[in-house]
């Protein structure tokens, strides 16, 4: 991003259109979505027998169906033909429906306004892969985590504006103002926005076909089990995919509720249903855009656990957050805020926004980073069809827990257990997420890395990196800094150790032996240290052969000769500094049972040129991490 923040963009044609063109059909969306539930929960409206708590569990599940019918089609339009004229006839469409919406509404058929949210879905369904892999094809790599982030934040933001428009539209004053019908203001409403998205739309540049040549496939069924399969085919990409649709199933269930949620448990109105739903889309907001200051503008997948604990806790707290007993009745906002528990709930569900924009964001960028291009567009179609499954799923559980007599607050507990439940199990099959997390835990919060030369580490191919060894953290702290996979070679005793074990197996780090201790564990060492090399990994290894007891550096081994002599490939130097007299270095005995010492220190990593194979000497090489590290100790 040549320096430039993430708001930069905004000024660019190439995103600002975009950007502006799904804002304006987020908002829509949420003005007509949110003005129906608030008309239908507040004017006690009755469509075929079913009560307001019921009608709009039934809202939610029609506008999320298309997402799951139609998604695969979608797809394989947004590969197939240029992504700027399918989102202008997208525009169009809209504009269709909000004239079919507008007489609805005149008409007060609410049966009808239920087709057309359903319809209003098939619109949303059909831009969903334009608009996620639009971005990958006109922001570099490291623009990605900021593009997203402001796609997420925008989208967010209007949702606010969309819900707050919505309930302004529907409410009493404009319509007594002008002496017209709510509905007519919320018709004239959704009309003016569609007509707007139109026009920003035609300024979306052309964006080239992923894949002219693909031939459409009509049959949804069976197209949709092949997009799904595209999808596998990367386990972390797939598992990403999950990882989203079960936030949309965390997210549905939770938005939900909550104007039921206001009226039935905090005894409130309209406005302040309005206000807590607002506050859980500004926390999404806020979280996204501070995605790319906490991940350094690339993709750190150790956000997303961070996200699922952060989820959890204030869900939890959410339920302890009811007021006791019957409440008061509030009309006010400032009087909701006073209440028993008010701000309290405002919020927790703040967090929980601000949470989920840490958990998503770097999913939706992993996606697009790792996935092939030719066929970006249907894996979010997949994405698509999985998140509508969830959020439908999420519909039914709520109206069954609902009706089998659990309060809205116990519903809301039983999502929070369900989210840890889930987090756990998606770690467990990917421990990459875990491993950043820890990472990103003691290169944010234990420790405050100065990292220099990181550009020096290759982009792709295979490269061996050594590095003076301070303390037992030093992977992690490596980890941390370089965002490439790294295999450690560590010694075996230190890979065996209780307390670290588990993440140096998460690492999949290559324990090693000297001859002397285990000539059987050596060698195996050095053949799967190969076998890294030869599939284009980055090995790291400690050329002292162990933690340094004064904080010296010592003897480099010749150990990393003859892997180079077997392997030729650059050797790239690193120097850490200012970790000697840590908790985890053995100043003061064997580490980790000392005083904690050095917290939050500011510690240095300097990388230096790569070396060619052809100039590695284990003497050179000590010299030059020597020189790097210089008086940091």
């Amino acid at each position: 991003m040549s320096g430039s923040n993430q708001f930069s963009l905004l000024r660019q044609r190439r995103f600002a259109p975009f950007f502006a063109t799904q804002f304006l059909g987020a908002f829509n969306d949420n003005v007509f979505r949110n003005g129906l539930v608030i008309l239908i929960t507040f004017q006690g409206v009755v469509v075929a027998g079913m009560d307001h708590t019921q009608l709009a569990n039934v809202a939610a599940g029609l506008f999320i169906l298309p997402y799951f019918l139609f998604s695969a089609t979608a797809g394989q339009f947004a590969d197939k033909y240029e992504k700027s004229m399918l989102i202008r006839r997208v525009k169009i469409a809209e504009i269709a429906l909000m004239g079919f919406a507008c007489a609805a509404l005149l008409t007060e058929s609410y049966s009808l306004l239920l087709l057309v949210l359903f319809l209003m879905g098939c619109q949303s369904t059909m831009f969903g892969p334009v608009k996620y892999a639009y971005l990958p094809q006109h922001l570099a790599d490291d623009e990605l985590v900021g593009g997203n982030a402001l796609v997420e934040s925008g989208t967010y933001i209007a949702i606010i504006l969309g819900l707050i428009a919505g309930g302004v539209a529907v409410g009493d004053e404009i319509a007594s103002a002008f002496g017209v019908s709510k509905q007519a203001v919320l018709g004239l409403c959704l009309i003016v926005v569609a007509c707007a998205g139109y026009l920003t739309s035609r300024r979306v540049p052309k964006t080239a076909a992923a894949d002219p040549a693909l031939k459409i496939s009509w049959n949804a069924w069976r197209e949709t089990w092949h997009i799904v399969q595209f999808a596998r085919a990367e386990r972390s990409v797939f598992l990403s995919i999950l990882g989203i649709s079960w936030f949309w199933f965390f997210g549905s269930a939770m938005t939900i509720q909550i104007p039921a949620y206001t009226l039935d448990v905090l005894n409130g109105t309209g406005s302040i249903a309005t206000f807590l739903l607002a506050a859980f889309a500004v926390g999404v907001g806020i979280g996204s855009l501070l995605c790319e200051r906490l991940s350094g503008r690339r993709i750190e997948l150790g956000l997303v656990p961070f996200g699922s604990i952060g989820l959890t806790v204030f869900a939890i707290d959410l339920y302890f957050a009811q007021p006791g007993g019957q409440a008061a009745p509030v009309a006010t906002i400032a009087e909701f805020l006073a209440s028993p528990g008010g701000l309290r709930v405002w919020f927790d569900l703040a967090m929980i926004g601000a949470f989920g924009g840490f958990y998503s964001v770097p999913l939706y960028a992993l996606i697009q980073k790792r996935s092939e291009r030719s066929h970006l567009s249907r894996i979010i179609a997949a994405n698509n069809i999985i998140n509508s499954l969830l959020m439908v799923g999420a519909s039914v559980m709520s109206i069954m827990l609902l009706n089998a007599g659990l309060s809205i607050p116990q519903l809301f507990l039983v999502i929070a257990v369900l989210n840890a439940l889930v987090a756990v199990y998606i770690y467990t099959l990917l421990p990459e997420f875990l491993l950043r997390f820890l990472a990103w835990i003691v290169t944010n919060i234990v420790y405050r890395l100065r990292p220099r030369g990181v550009e020096h580490i290759p982009e792709q191919g295979p490269a061996v990196i050594v590095c003076n060894h301070v303390s037992y953290i030093d992977p992690v702290i490596l980890a941390g800094v370089v965002r490439r996979q790294i295999r450690f070679v560590m010694w075996y005793k230190i890979f065996q150790m209780p307390l670290l074990n588990f993440i140096f197996r998460t690492m999949k780090a290559i324990p090693i032996a000297g001859a002397s201790e285990d000539i059987d564990v050596m060698n195996e060492a050095f053949e799967l240290v190969d076998a890294e090399l030869a599939a284009g990994n980055i090995v790291c290894i400690f050329p002292e052969g162990g933690i340094t007891r004064d904080g010296e550096i010592a003897r480099f081994r010749p150990g990393i000769e003859k892997i180079i002599a077997r392997r030729p490939v650059p050797v790239v130097p690193v120097a850490l500094g200012r970790l000697w007299g840590s908790w985890f270095s053995r100043r003061k005995g064997d580490g980790i049972r000392m005083i904690p010492g050095r917290i939050l220190a500011r510690v240095p990593v300097t990388i230096g040129k790569p070396v060619p194979p052809g100039d590695v000497t284990a003497a050179k090489l000590e010299l030059l991490v020597r020189t790097l590290r210089g008086d940091e100790r």
